[in-house]
């Protein structure tokens, strides 16, 4: 599939003759004028090095398929009355623009019906791409530990998805009314889990982000990619505290203002690989206080380990009605990655 980068003028839209473009300039003059501290530093400007992007096909290799762009749709709430909208505006989205697709808590679909026409999105999305069901690590301790796992097997199977994304919440379940307890450690369980399969595995947290202890592990671990998730964007446990008593609010507050951030995760995986350490996972979905595409081409550019970026509230907010507003945003975002590659260059070099 080809995409194209470069802006047209529709034929019905008329171009201002130069009087009236120059008459436009001067009005705007004052109005445009920037301010030094106000400049983002993470990039030099190179206008003299490329000209426009051209349309092109990029492939990225991700857990045995491709992605046309560096970009991921971050797993999202599902169960709810505008999920199938949602789901279905984003396979749209993925399919047109090669992206990959993590899927909302699965939860619900491991024992009843009512909601898989929401998650059924295959079809959409087709063969191509990247698509991975969601699970907390809570339900995957309680399966590994009855020897359920092959509920998983049925869930992937049914909605012909190519792995599962493991979401470790444990501060986000502490904190919940109605949390779930977890007995041991999230990464002793995943180990056990990854004895019993044979489909791929990705691992993301839910918006604290994971320390250099936890990250190393989860490096050392042959999972499919590592999500961050990190602080910085969505927070679930803040999400669950709002939902909190007053006394509950007061005695959590602080915690939930604790985190790693997505830069921070990149500088402490760069620094174990530039001290010689060598990991099983080698592919990364920068997630958490994504912006906009400058943070996810800086972050990508500056990872020594292949890397993605994703973003989940902001697809969020242009998936929820007409498909064309979730085209159009996209586009902007393909576009504007593309300029930066095109015309920026970290100022930090990652080596």
């Amino acid at each position: 599939m080809e995409i194209s980068y470069q802006s047209e003028k529709k034929d019905d839209q008329a171009i201002p003759d130069i009087s009236e473009r120059k008459s436009e300039h001067i009005n705007l003059a004052l109005q445009s004028q920037t301010v030094i501290n106000e400049s983002d530093n993470r990039f030099y400007y190179e206008p003299m090095i490329s000209g426009f992007p051209v349309n092109k096909t990029i492939q990225i290799p991700f857990a045995g398929k491709k992605l046309n762009v560096p970009m991921w749709v971050s797993s999202m709430t599902g169960g709810h009355q505008l999920s199938g909208t949602i789901n279905r505006n984003l396979a749209m989205a993925c399919k047109e623009f090669g992206m990959g697709m993590g899927l909302g808590s699965c939860r619900m679909l491991l024992d009843e019906d009512t909601y898989f026409s929401d998650f059924d999105v295959r079809s959409i999305i087709g063969d191509d791409f990247p698509l991975f069901a969601n699970l907390g690590i809570a339900q995957i301790e309680e399966m590994v530990e009855k020897n359920e796992t092959d509920k998983i097997r049925r869930l992937i199977d049914r909605l012909k998805a190519d792995g599962l994304i493991i979401h470790v919440n444990p501060l986000q379940e502490w904190v919940q009314p109605e949390g779930n307890t977890i007995h041991n450690p999230p990464v002793d369980t995943i180990e056990k889990l990854l004895e019993k399969i044979d489909f791929h595995l990705i691992v993301k947290e839910v918006g604290q982000g994971f320390g250099p202890q936890s990250l190393r592990r989860l490096l050392q671990l042959p999972l499919a990619a590592i999500e961050f998730g990190a602080f910085g964007g969505t927070n679930f446990s803040k999400v669950e505290i709002q939902r909190s008593s007053i006394l509950r609010k007061e005695l959590y507050q602080p915690f939930v203002n604790i985190g790693v951030t997505a830069e921070e995760m990149v500088d402490l995986t760069n620094e174990m690989i530039l001290d010689g350490e060598k990991f099983a996972c080698n592919q990364l979905i920068i997630s958490g206080g994504i912006k906009n595409y400058l943070d996810g081409f800086y972050l990508t550019e500056k990872s020594i380990l292949p890397a993605i970026y994703a973003q989940a509230s902001v697809f969020l907010k242009y998936s929820q009605g007409d498909y064309s507003d979730l085209q159009q945003f996209v586009t902007s975002q393909i576009e504007g990655y593309q300029m930066a590659k095109s015309y920026l260059t970290l100022k930090e070099s990652r080596r």
